[in-house]
């Protein structure tokens, strides 16, 4: 393919208009460029903090094929390529002098574009972030369920949904949202749009969280999910996660999908237990530029 099938653009609206198709054509594998666009398009560039958003979209024979967006924070997210078309895009955004913090990506194509874009520009890839995907198939419920029920929350339980995405942050290392939370930026953090379900027991105390995106392109994603350390391995995750799971069927989407940190088989297991199917690998690269030398 030719370099200039690569449309780039600052305008999501228009990006979107011409490659949204593409994106809801695989809602499962596309759902993080489908949730990340949609919060630019509503809440505009600061929704993941200052600065101008590049867009791209690779055409052939009319068609799209492959999207990319940089958020304002520097990284690349990108679709499947193969290895060569990942190794022409890092030429080219290279050769237009294009300024990229990482990459973000499914695992085959991040890494690609990882070693291609240090052979042009000398900045060294180091992964932090590495992901399972997985989508909803049969929804099985595990048993024994635990006592208690599934609450959605309200305005007055805010103050707990904070700290406990906070204290997931942690267990996860996800400095980024830990950074704005701790600022008092709520809004901007990725949990701030999201809706939230505790797991109660049966006197009411929450004892589990999960949360879901809202649809786009018929997606939702499950995401985070979390349980106080010291309430664990009681069933509490398993059973909040359900209960969103199955409001999201109940909401009419068709892709109910979550990610899962490999490090964790606990929480791979319970996934696969409840119905859900691995998809894809997802992994992401932050690039070390080298120190100019002192004059």
């Amino acid at each position: 393919m030719l370099l200039d099938d690569w449309q780039l653009t600052e305008d999501v609206d228009d990006f979107f208009a011409r490659a949204g198709g593409f994106l809801r054509s695989r809602p499962a594998l596309h759902n993080t460029p489908l949730t990340d666009i949609e919060k630019l398009r509503t809440r505009g560039p600061d929704a993941h903090g200052a600065g101008a958003t590049l867009f791209g979209r690779l055409e052939s024979g009319g068609e799209v094929r492959a999207i990319l967006y940089r958020t304002p924070r520097g990284f690349l997210s990108v679709t499947p390529l193969s290895g060569e078309q990942a190794g022409a895009l890092a030429a080219h955004l290279a050769g237009l002098g294009h300024s990229l913090s990482g990459v973000i990506a499914d695992h085959d194509t991040a890494t690609a574009f990882a070693k291609a874009w240090q052979r042009h520009t000398g900045a060294a890839p180091a992964p932090f972030w590495r992901t399972h995907l997985y989508r909803l198939g049969t929804l099985t419920p595990p048993q024994p369920r635990p006592e208690g029920g599934g609450r959605i929350t309200g305005v007055k339980d805010r103050e707990q949904v904070v700290r406990w995405c906070r204290e997931f942050c942690v267990d996860v290392g996800e400095q980024s949202s830990l950074d704005l939370i701790d600022a008092g930026s709520w809004p901007d953090s990725r949990f701030g749009d999201r809706h939230f379900t505790f797991w109660e027991t049966p006197d009411g105390t929450p004892v589990s969280m999960a949360a879901a995106t809202s649809m786009v392109g018929g997606m939702i994603r499950v995401d985070p999910v979390y349980t106080p350390a010291h309430l664990r391995g009681r069933g509490y995750a398993g059973a909040v996660t359900v209960e969103v799971s199955r409001a999201a069927l109940a909401a009419g989407a068709t892709d109910v999908v979550l990610f899962a940190d490999p490090a964790n088989p606990t929480s791979n297991a319970l996934y696969q237990r409840i119905g859900y199917v691995h998809v894809a690998d997802f992994t992401g690269y932050k690039f070390a530029y080298g120190a100019p030398e002192a004059g």
